[in-house]
């Protein structure tokens, strides 16, 4: 099993940066996939980016392309969102998760989540 716990969410104009931190407790973090997904309120939760474990090759939706950048420092157990360039449209609950295996968009396949954290973009 793994654990997971996000931080790095709050305020910022639009513009504006953040990083997003997953830091994971639990074995082998570095046989994980990893993947950010966002909820805002009234909408599903949908994939924003993904890594894979084996080849660091990473996945993106069009909404971030050129914007968000997903990285991971498997020595220290976690995993990064650089988000630039934030739009209020990017305000939602932000969500790292993991599973074994290759990335999906469906959070479904995710096994394990974080309790989330709130980015807010101020038009």
């Amino acid at each position: 099993q793994v654990q997971l716990v996000e931080s790095g969410g709050g305020l910022v104009q639009a513009g504006g940066s953040l990083r997003l931190s997953c830091a994971a407790s639990g074995r082998r973090f570095s046989s994980y996939t990893m993947g950010w997904f966002r909820q805002a309120p009234g909408k599903e939760r949908e994939f924003v980016e993904a890594i894979s474990a084996s080849t660091g090759s990473t996945y993106y939706a069009d909404s971030v392309k050129g914007r968000f950048t997903i990285s991971r420092d498997n020595a220290k157990n976690t995993v990064y969102l650089q988000m630039d360039s934030l739009k209020a449209e990017d305000t939602a609950v932000y969500y790292c998760a993991a599973r074994r295996g290759r990335y999906y968009i469906q959070p479904g396949e995710y096994a394990y989540w974080g309790q989330g954290t709130q980015v807010t973009v101020s038009s």
